[in-house]
């Protein structure tokens, strides 16, 4: 039996240290990320100081556009305004989880057609906190 637990605390402990060089690198990711959104930012500056949207350069080509985003802070004057004209590809396609379950727990013998479901089995390790000064219990 000693050597399936050492097998099983070893597979443990690479899950772990796979699990913390992912943190590290989505920090490293993150950090990036905002050094590129302050450099884009001043380049951003520049365009509008010269009054151009783009520019070239034996770097590259920088090209300068707009990206629009829509949101909305009352969800429930937004379903009745979708609802009223009969336009639900406002949305995205995908069915929100949590919202689906619970309507499945209160119609149980409602049938939606053609919705598919995945289960799959998730490992969970927690950190033994007296072997590691480590303070997460990440998935």
């Amino acid at each position: 039996m000693d050597l399936v637990d050492d097998k099983i605390e070893r597979l443990m402990q690479a899950e772990i240290n796979i699990r913390d060089a992912i943190a590290k690198l989505e920090q490293e990711v993150k950090d990036l990320k905002a050094k590129r959104e302050k450099i884009q930012s001043a380049l951003n500056d520049i365009c509008l100081n010269m009054k151009v949207d783009g520019l070239k350069t034996k770097v590259g080509t920088l090209t300068r556009g707009i990206k629009t985003r829509y949101w909305t802070d009352d969800w429930g004057s937004f379903y009745k305004f979708m609802m009223e004209h009969e336009v639900p590809e406002l949305l995205e396609k995908r069915i929100a989880k949590g919202c689906y379950e619970e309507f499945m727990a209160n119609n149980p013998n409602t049938s939606i057609p053609n919705v598919q479901a995945l289960q799959e089995f998730s490992i969970t390790i927690r950190r033994n906190k007296a072997n590691d000064n480590k303070e997460s219990d990440d998935e």
